[in-house]
């Protein structure tokens, strides 16, 4: 089949979001052809390029999301007012109820007010080609304000001032930049099996639009919510921008779930967030990420190589870790086990992760002054801050294997990738007990509250006293992780889900014969491959089937011209 890959600001860049997963994806796959249509996300990242592609990738279109030039497209009167009408009633879903203000779902008719702005706005670009300089124009920004100001409207969207209104319409007209996109003709989006967007938010955009003109299915998959991360980033906005952005957000993830055929996530906290934000439960589908488990492999089959008296934390340093935490718990580990030492890698994470950095090298430095045999020798600080690729850690592997016990202490958590690597490598973990933590270590670690750092010291005095327990939790977890967080079993599972997908969609296009009726076995099964039997073959048809079916609906003449056709 062929499959249309949706990314924003990921795949095939080399700087992409999620660049390993779709790869393997896309790798795994190669008896499915592939077709890439990529949002990039700035100047940088395209300037980088692309990953080497498989040959299963026949195409990649890309659109940049961080830049639109004027379109020069100059609306009529009918067109101007069929903007105005349309994008009023957008900023009306926006500001009535919702997500933005009080605690529940948007209603039906606030969905069905906002689909329908969405693609009456989706089909004016098309006609007129493009909606840059209208979503540019003042027209939008007085729109956006009678809105606003409509009696019933959101107590937080009244309040709303000029340099709001400014900003709101600018972000949507950035996040609407995919509706003028030229992707949505029978020849291209509208000639694949199935759109998988692997995220939501802008990516699943084009997949609505392709499902809207030409009825292609659609799958959504998200391992970070984009509705959560909006959450949790948007906090320096005032609260008008925040209430009506967080609406839109909202109405366009519940408008994403209700339209796709099966909506994947990685985990089920991130499933309870999409459950939250509207997904039907009977379209979910919980798929874990696929990871590299092979160079794990030498330490994992190895536990004695770990040194028993050593604590490893691997990750990202930014301040959502809470190294601070994990610092005054070992001082509370070194009471009770005066050899141990915690070794700490990674990098930091931006300005704000060197920033930390730094603050807790500098309380290291003051909880554990260096220690020395005398008072001529060099002290030793039990705390090391180390990176990957030194001549002590070459490799992510030799970091694990370093320690008996892996800690993670983060105050916000995803899925924790250094958690499932630790398990691969065959180490029991004690971890603080935030988003899917629980679900991926199962039975096989210890969990603790988080910021207490009185817990997590004793959760790690207790397993470096218990040789026989770290060892079989650290096997325990690692047959679970190559149960269930392997590459393997991540492309076989979306293997399933695509032809589940594909198998429920009605054909999208049939041949008639003269009196109208639909005839069976027109097209047959061979005929997208290629052959004497195409050369002649007759194109047909009606929307929601398979892209090899493609062509304007025709009557047949007589039977006799759909046999020649397939013969």
């Amino acid at each position: 089949m062929r499959i249309g890959l949706l990314t924003e600001g990921g795949y095939p860049y080399v700087s992409g979001d999620a660049r390993l997963w779709c790869d393997r994806l896309v790798r795994g796959l190669e008896q499915h052809e592939f077709t890439i249509y990529a949002l990039s996300s700035s100047e940088r990242q395209e300037d980088e390029g692309w990953v080497p592609l498989p040959p299963q990738v026949s195409r990649v279109r890309t659109a940049p999301l961080w830049t639109a030039e004027e379109d020069g497209v100059g609306y009529g009167r009918r067109a101007r007012r069929r903007f105005a009408e349309c994008y009023g009633e957008l900023a009306a879903a926006l500001c009535e109820g919702g997500v933005a203000e009080a605690s529940g779902e948007p209603s039906a008719t606030e969905a069905d007010r906002f689909a329908s702005a969405l693609y009456g706005l989706a089909e004016l670009a098309r006609d007129e080609g493009g909606l840059v300089g209208a979503l540019r124009s003042e027209a939008a920004v007085r729109a956006l304000e009678r809105a606003c100001r409509a009696p019933g409207a959101l107590r937080t969207a009244r309040e709303a001032r000029v340099p709001d209104l400014l900003t709101v319409a600018a972000h949507l007209e950035r996040a609407l930049r995919p509706l003028s996109l030229d992707w949505y003709e029978d020849d291209d989006l509208g000639s694949v099996d199935l759109c998988h967007a692997t995220s939501g938010g802008a990516a699943a955009l084009p997949g609505l639009l392709a499902r809207h003109f030409c009825g292609v299915p659609l799958l959504v998959t998200e391992y970070g919510v984009r509705l959560r991360t909006h959450y949790l980033t948007a906090t320096e906005s005032s609260p008008p921008v925040r209430a009506l952005l967080t609406a839109f957000h909202g109405r366009l993830a519940a408008e994403a779930y209700s339209r796709a055929a099966i909506v994947t996530s990685g985990n089920a906290h991130a499933r309870r967030w999409q459950e939250r934000c509207g997904a039907d439960r009977d379209k979910l589908r919980t798929v874990y990420p696929g990871m590299d488990a092979a160079r794990f492999a030498d330490v994992g089959e190895s536990p004695e190589c770990a040194d028993p008296h050593t604590l490893v934390w691997i990750g990202r340093v930014e301040p959502a870790k809470d190294l601070v935490s994990l610092l005054h718990a070992f001082t509370e580990i070194r009471k009770e086990e005066p050899k141990t030492r915690l070794r700490i890698v990674g990098a930091p994470s931006g300005s704000e992760g060197t920033a930390y950095l730094g603050h807790c090298k500098a309380l290291a430095a003051q909880l554990f002054p260096d220690e020395a045999d005398g008072p001529h020798a060099v002290g030793d600080n039990p705390v090391s801050f180390e990176e990957i690729g030194g001549p002590e850690l070459p490799t992510l592997a030799d970091a694990y294997a370093a320690g008996a016990v892996t800690v993670l202490s983060s105050v916000v958590e995803g899925f924790p990738i250094s958690l499932v690597e630790a398990m691969f490598c065959g180490r029991a973990t004690v971890s603080t007990d935030v988003g899917a933590v629980v679900e991926v270590i199962g039975g096989t670690g210890l969990v603790v509250p988080p910021r207490n750092p009185r817990a997590l010291a004793e959760a790690c005095v207790a397993l470096l006293r218990d040789t026989e327990r770290r060892e079989r939790l650290g096997a325990a977890a690692r047959a679970r992780a190559l149960e269930l967080f392997t590459v393997e079993q991540n492309i076989t599972a979306f293997h399933g889900i695509y032809l589940d997908i594909v198998s429920r969609t009605p054909v999208r296009r049939v041949l008639l014969d003269a009196t109208g009726e639909p005839l069976p076995f027109a097209t047959p099964a061979e005929a997208h491959l290629p052959g004497r039997w195409t050369e002649q073959g007759l194109r047909v048809v009606a929307r929601g089937g398979p892209g090899w079916a493609a062509g304007p609906p025709v009557r047949a003449t007589a039977p006799a011209a759909a046999t020649e056709g397939a013969s």
